[in-house]
């Protein structure tokens, strides 16, 4: 038996992109699955798929984790067969604007901390303790190749990617001697809504991102979260650097014409 079957698995940002491929990849397992989201039409309609095929057991919570009074209501409160989580994916997370330090956006700085660094906090602080306490869990942030290295115009995305390793390194070092294991999956470019949410909607921007190249797909980054969470209880995946084949670095690509 897969050793994620029955285990509980909750997901954030679960509406799309990474965190729905990371959904359908437990729900292959037979993990059950509680799917958080901003977007609860998204979620039900992504439930509604994975029901499709052959998933059952399926929570869903319209969550938005920048609101800390609502991450603390929410998951403090969780229906008794759902509170004990054992794989907490902490996905949701974006990057707005490209542009210099001096010239950016305050409103778009504030989305991404409070999204990438303060939700990740809210959520990983309302969890853990009872991870701790049952002396069982994983925890898997989804990181980026942006929080190894800086490039041109990505300053506070980078700042947020950075702090997400840091975080996830300080997090292992605090739950040592616990079994309780901490992991981070930073990819390269991969295809999602990503570059959209980026420039606020210019699609023709987005899709020039990808161009010329064959980018990551959610389903390969899910694949990458999969191996973390079924290693071997005393084997701990710190961290996971994946991208294109055509992607040597944060800045250099190999697009064909």
């Amino acid at each position: 038996m897969n050793p994620l079957h029955s285990q509980t698995v909750l997901i954030t940002g679960a509406s799309s992109g990474i965190g729905a491929a990371c959904a359908h990849a437990f729900a292959a397992t037979g993990a059950r699955l509680l799917l958080a989201a901003r977007r609860l039409e998204r979620l039900q309609a992504l439930a509604a798929d994975l029901t499709t095929a052959g998933a059952s057991d399926i929570e869903l919570l319209a969550l938005d984790v920048r609101d800390r009074p609502q991450v603390e209501a929410t998951l403090g409160h969780l229906p008794k067969d759902w509170a004990a989580i054992d794989v907490l994916v902490n996905n949701a997370g974006l990057s707005r604007g490209l542009d210099k330090l001096h010239e950016g956006q305050i409103a778009d700085w504030d989305e991404m901390i409070d999204t990438n660094v303060k939700g990740l906090l809210y959520v990983t602080r309302a969890l853990v303790p009872g991870m701790v306490q049952r002396q069982r869990g994983h925890i898997i942030n989804i990181g980026s190749i942006a929080g190894h290295q800086t490039y041109p115009n990505g300053n506070v995305y980078c700042a947020t990617k950075a702090a997400v390793r840091a975080l996830t390194e300080g997090l292992k070092l605090d739950l040592l001697g616990t079994p309780l294991r901490v992991s981070t999956v930073d990819p390269g470019l991969v295809e999602t809504e990503f570059s959209e949410v980026r420039f606020h909607g210019d699609g023709d921007r987005a899709k020039a991102v990808y161009q010329g190249l064959t980018p990551l797909t959610p389903a390969d980054v899910a694949e990458v979260v999969m191996f973390c969470a079924s290693r071997p209880a005393h084997v701990n995946i710190n961290e996971i650097i994946l991208m294109p084949t055509d992607q040597a670095s944060a800045t250099l690509v190999n697009r064909q014409a």
